[in-house]
Formats: C-alpha cells, structure tokens, sequence
C-alpha cells in the first residue's frame, strides 16, 4: 500500500482485491488544521487577550456589592412593613377596644382604618381558643375575587400559630394555600391571647424581584413566604433543608454574603439578613454565571476588532464546513436507513476528497449488504447489528414451524423431463415465487424464518421476538399455517395439475411448542441464529406425518394446549415418534374457531384440499421418521 499524504496527493488501496489510484484535493486533515488554526488564533487568541484585560475581579467584586445591597433593601423595605403592619394593627385594635369600653359604635372607625390600610385583609383577636374580634375588609377579598375564610375556621386552621402568639412569640406565615392569593398571616402576642393580622405584601413585590437578582423572605420554619414566582408560595414550599439556609440559621452573624452551591449544581452569591421580628430571614441570590454576562457591556469598545475576527473566521468556516457537512450529514441519515433494515441507497459521491471517497465506499457496502440481506435472515442480522442478540443460546419458551412440500421429487422430475437443461432455472423460479409467498405469511405473523432445506421451511415464533406470550406465539403460528393454505389454495386454482412447469403445490405443516435453545450457532468464521432442542425434532417429525395421516396442518398437543379455544381441531390417532418415550398425541388444524366461513372438519379439509382419508385400524400406530415417509396405508381404524 502507497499513500501521499499531502493535500492534493494521491493514495493507493485496497479495494475489491486489486488497488485504485485516490486523487484527493483537498484532504480532510488540512481542512481541519485550517479551520482550527483560524479559530485558536483568530478567535479564542483574540477573546482571551480580550478577557485578560477586563477587571474581571472588579466586576465580581460589584456584583457582589449589589446583590449585598439588594437584600439589603429588601430587608430594610421588609422589616418597615412588618414593624408598620404590627404597629398599626395593635393602635387600631387598642382604639376599637376603647371605643368598645365607652359603647360607642366602631362601624366607621373599622371603615376608616381599612381604607387606610387597603392591605390589610383581616383582623383577629383570639383568646382560650375562640375568636373575640374578627374585622373584614371585604373590598380586599372582593377586589381579588377570593373567600374570606370564617373566624372559627382561621383559628382551627392556624391552632399552633395563635396558641405561639399567646405565649409570647412573633410568628410570620404564609396564607397562600389557604386563600390562592398572595397574603401573609402575623401573629402577635396581645394582653392575653393572640392577634392574627392578614395582609398583602404587594408593595415588596418590586423589591423581591429585582433585575437578575432573586430575593426571597423565609420564616423560622423554613417556609418561603414572600418570592416572585407564586407557584412557590401556593404549594407552600419549604427550604429548611438546604445547605445555604441550614448555614444561614447557624451563622451567628446577622447579614453576610457567600459564594454557594446549590442542590442543583448552581453556583450562587447569597446574601442573608436577619430581620429583628419574626423570626425571618431575607435572602437575596444572584447567578454566578450571570455576574459575568455584563462583561459584554465592557467590551463594547472593542466590538469592531471582535467583529472583524468573527468575520472573517465565519467566511473560512462557512467555506469549509460546507464541503465537508453536508455529505456527512447525508452518509448518517444513510447509515440510519442502513440501521433500519432498508439497503437502498441513493447517495451521489461529491468532491474528490476523503468526504468522496467514503461516499463511494458506503455506496458500494450497502450494495454488498443488500445482496447478503437476501443470503440470511435480514431482520436477525439487523438485531445482532444492534447489539440486540448477544453471543451464545438462551432457553426460550418458542413455537416450532416446519413445512414440506409434497411429492416435491416427482415435480422436480417432471420439469427435468419437460425442459432438460433449462429445468434448474425453471425449479428455482418455481420454488422463489412459492418461497415469497410461504415468507410473507411467516413474517406477517411475526416469526422467524430460520432456513431453507430444499422444498422444506423453519421457522418460530417467540425466539427473536415475542408477541407477548407463549399463547399468541403459539397462535400466530398456527395462524400463518392457515394462510399458508389459503394462498395455496387460491393459487391452485389457476394451475392445471399436469402442467409441468407450473404446478400446483401442496404442503404438510408440523407444529410443536416447548423449551427450546437459541442463539447464534456455528464457527468463528459463519454463525446462524438457529433453535435447537427436542421439540425442533419432534416438531420436524411432526410434520412428516402429514402424509401418514391426510392432512396438511399437524400441531402437538404441547401447542393444541395453549391455542385449543382459538381453532377448530380434530383428535388424531395416537402414535409412537422416534425420539419419543411416549406415544405422542396430534391434532389436525380445520379453521379457525368462531368463524362460519370454510372447513368445519377434517373430511371437508380433505375434500376441499384433493387429500384422500386414510382409515387407521389400530389406535396405536407406531410410525417413525422413515416409516412416515412410505405411502399411507397403516392398518388402523376409521378416525373420522
């Protein structure tokens, strides 16, 4: 072998046993090395000088300083919220208890202090377990179109809460779930029981949604109370396990800033600050990755240098990627064809490069490989391509089909007789047409042709591929048999039965199911998925006996077991089969079961088939492979 390997050289190789001279432009090698070359040097040499020289730490460094400023905001706007909701709340329920005390109507004081405090939802006063004062503002549940929850029900639902308030804690919820709205629940000790405060915090929402920054408040559960996305706040969602949160909660500073990972692999900058009631914490997070997207904006100054580069790297790409994509694009969409089974191929070589000569090279495999899918079973090949059938046998529970043709030595002498040297061209058209047809039944059915012996098939079902279950496999190939014969049949028809180059055509079919060894068969050098095991013999002698006993379709009884309810089948005559202990029992396939159309026993099947009965004078016929293959005629008595 003698190779070039500059651009534009030529290179010698094998191919088809001899060599043939390869002019190759432009190699593959070169375009790479170019188009890389370009890349590095123009490209990524240009960005990385570029980066070098923007204050990378400086912008980290005010990212960091922003997002600390952030929370911080929203803390600070959060806490004046919190302290002014409290505040205003107690003044107003001291108010409408003195105004109780001297009996004078609160109706407008009431009026007044919600439209003043539009967000305020609703007031409670709740002492020993039961509610003293429940104040609504119902423009705010009406304005939002959700239910106000009744007194008894709010201090059922938020027991724990208000029985925390009365001891003396702060506690701030989220009411989300209960009301589908956005809206907090503040509890607060007051004289002796607990005053639960329900408001909208609308006026943080700017705060807690700001540009790329995150904020979000949490309570001392854990719970997110406040955040952008309300999905979070409706299903209540919880963050007391994170590792930021359980390091915020044993940090003993009051605010800080950190660079973290998340649970999710995401670096972040988080900024924590402890609010000073409640309990609640204001965290503010910023994506580490997205600190870095403003780099853009510093590089503005040097965009006509950066476009120039990219320019020109996409012109050298451009023309290069095209003589080298496009044909490797359209060889893996050949090659996927080739992986589902389909060896047409229409492909048209391009350039006189590598990309070319590969193109000419799959043309030619995937011609070699449509002629070999004709010499073996394309769909086993295929699966063991794919990695689907594994080296070695595997015990499976299969259906065994083999067919036979009958008086196939007679025909075979008429053609010689008939047409001399020609007879073998005209014998192998004669048994492809038949051989089409019987293979189209098979694999309508989803089985497994196996092999071709003369004028004899095997097949099964349940090897490769199963249909779901012993049954169906079972039933789809009894099934294939009565197609076979129908076509047959139909065939037959128009064939004269003395015409020698065309003549009709009858078979026996034997059917057996059992445990069976598959898998790839053979020597290092040629392989076959074959089955092996008793019932592929008894399956085969099975089939013998067709001629014996009249008939054209023969299944045992381990398949007469599981398909007995889906055929109509006749009992036939016990008999001894070489190989077997026992005598073995048959059944002859009439029709299928439930169907009005057709033969309804085995005399009509012989009748319609041109078979004659045979009368057995014994139940017990003892008939080896040999003896089934003598004329019929065995003592027996009648079993029709």
């Amino acid at each position: 072998m003698k190779q070039k390997n500059r651009a534009g050289g030529e290179s010698r190789s094998g191919l088809n046993g001899g060599s043939r001279i390869i002019n190759i432009r432009y190699s593959i090698g070169a375009k790479l090395i170019t188009i890389i070359s370009i890349i590095v040097l123009l490209s990524l040499g240009s960005i990385t000088v570029l980066v070098s020289w923007l204050f990378r730490e400086d912008l980290r460094i005010a990212a960091e300083d922003n997002n600390f400023e952030v929370n911080r905001r929203s803390a600070m706007e959060t806490e004046n919220t919190l302290v002014s909701t409290r505040s205003n709340s107690m003044l107003f329920m001291q108010a409408v208890y003195a105004l109780k005390a001297g009996d004078i109507s609160i109706g407008e004081t009431v009026d007044f202090f919600f439209e003043q405090n539009s967000q305020v939802a609703l007031i409670l006063f709740a002492r020993a377990g039961k509610a003293e004062d429940f104040l609504i503002n119902k423009q705010f549940f009406l304005s939002r179109g959700v239910d106000s929850a009744p007194a008894d029900s709010l201090i059922e639902d938020q027991k724990t809460e208000l029985i925390r308030a009365a001891m003396g804690e702060t506690v701030i919820k989220n009411m989300a779930p209960w009301y589908k709205t956005t809206l907090l629940a503040l509890f607060l000790p007051w004289h002796d029981g607990a005053l639960a405060v329900l408001f909208s915090p609308a006026n943080l929402n700017d705060s807690y949604g700001f540009g790329t920054n995150q904020s979000c408040l949490i309570n001392d559960s854990g719970d997110i109370i406040i955040h952008p996305d309300f999905e979070l706040l409706r299903t209540a969602a919880n963050i007391s396990g994170d590792s930021f949160t359980k390091s915020i909660w044993e940090s003993p500073q009051k605010n800080a800033q950190v660079l973290y990972t998340d649970e999710g692999g995401m670096r972040l900058f988080g900024a924590f600050t402890k609010l000073n009631i409640g309990g609640v914490v204001v965290i503010t997070n910023i994506e580490y990755d997205k600190v870095f997207e403003g780099i853009a904006a510093t590089t503005r100054r040097n965009i006509f240098l950066t476009a120039a580069v990219l320019s020109i790297s996409v012109l050298f790409i451009w023309f290069f990627s095209k003589s080298i994509s496009i044909p490797i694009r359209a060889l893996a969409v050949a090659a996927r064809t080739i992986e589902n089974g389909s060896f047409d191929i229409k492909l048209k070589p391009s350039g006189n490069d590598e990309v070319g000569f590969l193109t000419t090279s799959f043309l030619q495999m995937s011609s070699a490989l449509a002629i070999f899918g004709k010499f073996t079973n394309r769909e086993i090949a295929l699966r063991a391509m794919r990695g689907e059938i594994k080296p070695g046998g595997q015990p499976k529970l299969a259906t065994i089909f083999f067919s036979d043709i009958r008086g196939f030595s007679e025909k075979t002498a008429a053609f010689t007789r008939e047409f001399g040297e020609e007879a073998p061209n005209r014998i192998v058209q004669w048994l492809n047409d038949y051989y089409t047809r019987m293979v189209e039944c098979i694999e309508k059915t989803g089985g497994v042709v196996d092999k071709f012996d003369g004028d004899a098939i095997m097949a099964h079902w349940g090897t490769v591929y199963t249909s779901g279950s012993p049954q169906k496999d079972a039933y789809n190939s009894v099934y294939s048999a009565l197609m076979m014969r129908k076509i047959l049949y139909e065939m037959n028809k128009s064939r004269d039965p003395d015409d020698p180059g065309n003549p009709p055509i009858r078979i026996g079919v034997g059917i057996n199911t059992g445990i069976v060894i598959a898998g790839q068969i053979g020597s290092e050098s040629r392989m076959e998925y074959t089955v092996v095991g008793d019932p592929v013999n008894l399956a085969f002698r099975t089939e013998a006996l067709n001629k014996s006993m009249a008939t054209d379709i023969l299944i045992t009884k381990n398949t007469w077991d599981l398909v007995k309810d889906l055929f109509i089948t006749e009992k036939m005559p016990l008999v001894m089969i070489t190989g077997e202990e026992k005598p073995v029992q048959l059944f002859a396939v009439i029709n299928f079961a439930g169907i009005n159309k057709g033969p309804r026993n085995l005399a009509s099947v012989r009748k319609l088939l041109g078979i004659k009965a045979i009368k057995f004078k014994r139940r017990m016929t003892d008939i080896s492979l040999s003896a089934a293959e003598r004329p019929a005629g065995n003592p027996g008595e009648n079993d029709e």
